[in-house]
């Protein structure tokens, strides 16, 4: 399976100990399966930070991830447990948080997560508006997070795309 990683750099070898916390799933390396999407991302990325927009492309070993020891969480759509763990790793200081998980895989959130958590904890909506309001309005997009080195060993540079 084909999946991607937009940067305002390129990526020669994944660091781990580099990944931001407070994201969607926690700690990690993040990939997508929709090359548009991460190639915003990449946008995005190099208009905050400079750089050239740049996407990696990798070979993800499913069968191999799936038939191994890993421990593989999967959120197949957008549900009340998703957005439950997307609030656990965003809203609470994720430094403490660490997944049990060497993959997560989900749906992504909207860029405007930050925004409703703060709604949520102040109590000016309730968990189904969060919900709504967290979903990626652009449709069902997911995201995968490889979080520990054994995961990271199952999907390999195929060539990086710079714009």
């Amino acid at each position: 399976m084909l999946l991607y990683h937009g940067s305002n750099l390129q990526i020669s070898k994944i660091d781990l100990s580099k990944s931001k916390h407070g994201k969607d799933f926690g700690s990690g390396f993040y990939l997508s399966d929709n090359f548009e999407q991460t190639m915003e991302m990449a946008k995005f990325k190099s208009e905050v930070f400079g750089g050239i927009p740049t996407v990696m492309k990798y070979e993800f070993d499913e069968a191999g991830a799936e038939n191994s020891a890993l421990k593989i969480l999967k959120f197949s759509e957008y549900s009340k447990e998703w957005a439950e763990f997307v609030f656990k790793n965003r809203a609470e200081d994720s430094t403490e948080i660490k997944s049990e998980c060497d993959i997560v895989i989900g749906p992504i959130a909207n860029d405007k997560v930050g925004a409703q958590i703060r709604r949520l904890i102040e109590k000016d909506i309730d968990f189904d508006t969060f919900l709504h309001r967290i979903k990626y309005m652009k449709g069902l997009t997911l995201q995968y997070l490889f979080g520990t080195e054994k995961a990271v060993s199952f999907f390999k540079l195929k060539r990086s795309i710079s714009q």
